[in-house]
């Protein structure tokens, strides 16, 4: 990436620029709307003129008429410049804060994306306010956001990784085009309902004879000819009056499908202009990775871009629309408008409908690597990992940091995990960093798979599935307590490992519900469940008993561990990982801090 100036600057720069066509276009919205307003003084001043006195012609009216007509035109266009700069502004305003890390509650909203039942969505904060997806999301398209999160939440082949790699590195540098993508359409959270568009385009198809399409052009043409005919006395009206109640009659033995073409086509009319804009800009676009080459591809139709059948379905739609204009329902009977124009929406829908699928799909998959693409660009310390496609679960960090915290403010720790080092007993004090170091192994796992930059100066890492016991909760609805929701999880985790895949788990203070015999005896046996497979992970405890399992599991566990120090009454972190056990707990210094007679 160049280095000649930080993403910082570069966004500071191109905001700078839109909000200089913003004031110009300001300007030129005052200065214009006093030139309408002089323009109506002047008119009025004419008509006085020209009927009262008699000094100058009526005529000299025409001159502010048109005038103010174009002024009516030059304001539309500048007011639409001036929209478009603010949301240039406001598209920067908000990098501005992913980079200045004051972007919890201003990104999109992920909600609907939560899954209690998931294995590590909810413990890893990769949905909701202030999560990997909020930090993550550019997208401009409900149908985007369903791939980001999808990337998010099923770990690619290793193959599919390297490719996402490839094109998001591609794409990091095309900063003229994630603007265009982020900016386009009127609506800055415009939306593209990919579902209903998909299912639209696949439903059956709606006959027609196939000589219906020409007929219907043809008795348009005559009765147009006939009547004008009539008008110029050619011939008389009767012509034209059989060639209508032709036309009455074509539309009644075809109503019934005309009908259905045309309700069903207010569900693409409402769509269709992002996704033609969209494909549009990136159909100008030269890309060199894989990815993103056979991506375009897909936009295509026998060498025919979308956009082009796209804008062709728009006209027909536009010509459904203007069938409710006074005039043409006055004269649509004679010209089959509604007639010509179903047959026309479905000749389209029935040749290019089921491709519209695959071009939303393609659209999904350029907005999500788009997405990826400004996180690598805003976070140019990140480093891509190194995917080993190897039989033997490995996790290798350098400097790892907790990718939703404050670069400055994270601490980073080197992290090892692999086939002879499978299991890491971290134990700590509250507060010490031992949930941290949990969520930031997994996200950055969950980055890796997605094809994304990860928080660490290197790492090196397998195809892992990740399984976390972080924020389990009871459940009222369903009677479950915390520790019955607990196991649950784990066994889910213990059922990954049995299926052959490589697991990562993360287990947050393991079997905290029950008793100190019982939890021994019970961490015990889930780890060494675990461990029969090919599987590594961290437990995190302060029960300072579990870390004997350490002597259980023998040489695949290591005890590592946070520490802290009391100073004039505080409690002080360094939040840096150290090998062994803690030697001391702060619960008893803490509840004193808050005012607790202990």
């Amino acid at each position: 990436m160049d280095g000649s100036a930080s993403p910082h600057q570069k966004y500071d720069a191109r905001q700078a620029k839109w909000r200089a066509r913003q004031a110009l276009s300001q300007q030129q919205f005052i200065r214009i709307g006093n030139g309408r307003l002089a323009l109506a003084i002047a008119a009025i001043a004419l008509a006085w003129l020209s009927s009262g006195s008699g000094v100058v012609s009526g005529w000299w009216l025409l001159v502010p008429a048109a005038l103010f007509i174009a002024l009516v035109i030059w304001h539309e266009r500048v007011m639409g410049e001036r929209a478009f700069s603010e949301r240039a502004i406001r598209y920067y305003d908000f990098c501005l804060a992913r980079l200045g890390n004051r972007w919890m509650g201003g990104g999109t909203a992920s909600e609907r994306f939560r899954d209690p039942a998931h294995l590590y969505a909810e413990d890893l904060d990769v949905f909701g306010k202030g999560s990997l997806f909020e930090l993550l999301s550019t997208a401009r398209t409900a149908a985007g956001e369903d791939t980001l999160a999808a990337w998010l939440l099923y770990p690619a082949p290793h193959g599919e990784a390297l490719a996402r790699q490839d094109a998001v590195r591609e794409f990091r540098e095309k900063l003229d085009l994630r603007e265009d993508i982020a900016l386009l359409g009127e609506d800055a959270n415009a939306g593209l309902r990919a579902e209903s568009l998909t299912k639209w385009g696949a439903l059956p198809a709606v006959r027609f004879a196939a000589f219906l399409r020409p007929l219907a052009l043809l008795m348009a043409l005559a009765g147009t000819g006939l009547f004008l005919a009539f008008l110029a006395h050619v011939v008389p009206l009767w012509p034209f009056l059989a060639v209508a109640a032709c036309d009455f009659l074509f539309s009644f033995l075809i109503r019934k499908q005309v009908m259905e073409v045309l309700g069903a086509a207010d569900i693409p009319a409402r769509d269709l202009a992002l996704l033609a804009l969209l494909i549009a800009r990136l159909e100008q676009e030269r890309f060199v990775s894989p990815m993103l080459l056979r991506l375009r591809a897909e936009l295509q139709v026998n060498g025919v871009p979308a956009v082009r059948r796209i804008n062709r379905l728009k006209q027909w739609l536009d010509l459904a629309d203007s069938s409710e204009h006074l005039l043409i329902r006055a004269i649509r009977p004679f010209l089959l408008w509604r007639e010509q124009v179903a047959m026309g929406i479905e000749a389209w829908r029935s040749k290019t409908g089921p491709h519209l699928g695959a071009w939303i799909q393609a659209l999904s998959e350029f907005e999500a690597i788009c997405s990826l693409a400004s996180l690598a660009y805003e976070r140019p310390q990140w480093s891509f990992p190194r995917l080993a496609a190897t039989a033997e679960a490995q996790f290798e960090a350098q400097a790892l940091q907790h990718p939703l915290l404050p670069p400055e403010q994270c601490v980073a720790n080197d992290v090892s995990m692999n086939s002879s080092r499978r299991l890491l007993i971290v134990s700590g004090s509250n507060m010490s960093g031992k949930s941290t170091l949990l969520r930031a192994i997994g996200l950055n796992t969950v980055l890796a798979w997605a094809g994304a930059p990860v928080a660490a100066r290197d790492l090196r890492i397998s195809p892992l599935q990740t399984g976390a016991s972080i924020r389990v909760t009871d459940s009222l609805q369903d009677h479950r307590s915390r520790f019955f929701a607990e196991i649950t999880r784990l066994r889910q985790i213990v059922d990954l490992t049995r299926g052959g895949q490589q697991v990562l788990f993360l287990l947050d203070e393991l079997l905290s519900g029950t008793n100190s015999h019982d939890r021994r005896i019970g961490a015990a046996g889930v780890v060494h469940g675990l461990l029969r497979g090919e599987s590594i992970g961290l437990l995190t405890t302060h029960d300072l008993a579990l870390t004997e399992i350490e002597g259980d599991v023998g040489a695949y566990a290591l005890n590592v561990h946070f520490e802290d120090k009391i100073e004039d009454g505080r409690v002080e972190f360094d939040y840096q990982l150290r090998p062994g056990i803690v030697t001391h707990s702060n619960a008893l210094e803490l509840m004193r801090a808050i005012g607790l007679e202990i």
